[in-house]
């Protein structure tokens, strides 16, 4: 399967069975309009940055709250977490959805604020692939994502909603490759993952966000 970045906390996963797309964004955030396709589209948490299930063709089905869906032979898993680190008392709740299809399993994190409890931990099981926010600023900062990294102990970590030129007030990518003991990552246009073909200790591949 593959899996391209579209900016903010928005991915295509491509499964030789079917198209997934995660939080779409409106326009009002500042990225290019989305021109895309899914047999399903998740949706973590109704904010404008990523519930714009209409930008999606294709008439997807849509996911957008925690419980067990299964569509197009893609099994997904939706885990409600907070969206602040005040039990969701300031900015709601997210939700992290584990998608699996092709013998892999991706986690999406949604906009998850805060450390993970080890309850979390077990209700999200294994990941191969997880799709971490890194930046703070409403979602965790890059100490905490290292934490999640370490507690979730997927094969790769792809980071997603740092600093950007339309986002300036998140933390930059820099700053958790820091924290993972990482100098520097070359970016990718698309990141390629099989089953049976992935490293035993957690990597970070960094994405290039496609306009």
């Amino acid at each position: 399967m593959d899996i391209t970045w579209y900016g903010h906390s928005c991915f295509r996963l491509r499964f030789s069975c079917g198209t997934v797309v995660t939080d779409p964004f409106a326009e009002s955030i500042g990225r290019p309009p989305l021109a895309l396709a899914a047999d399903l589209v998740t949706i973590s948490h109704d904010h404008p940055g990523h519930n714009n299930a209409a930008a999606v063709g294709g008439a997807p089905f849509v996911v957008a709250g925690p419980g067990e869906y299964e569509a197009k032979g893609i099994f997904i898993v939706g885990v409600r977490l907070d969206h602040d680190a005040r039990a969701g008392g300031h900015l709601g709740h997210t939700t992290a959805y584990c998608i699996s299809a092709d013998d892999l399993t991706i986690c999406h994190m949604g906009d998850v604020g805060h450390p993970l409890s080890q309850a979390q931990v077990e209700a999200l099981g294994a990941i191969d692939v997880l799709l971490l926010p890194v930046g703070g600023h409403r979602t965790i900062g890059s100490g905490i994502a290292a934490e999640v990294v370490s507690m979730l102990d997927p094969a790769l970590v792809v980071p997603m909603h740092f600093q950007s030129a339309g986002r300036p007030e998140l933390e930059p990518l820099d700053k958790f490759l820091k924290e993972m003991g990482v100098a520097h990552v070359e970016p990718e246009e698309v990141l390629k993952v099989a089953g049976g073909r992935l490293p035993d200790e957690p990597q970070v591949a960094v994405l290039r966000a496609r306009a």
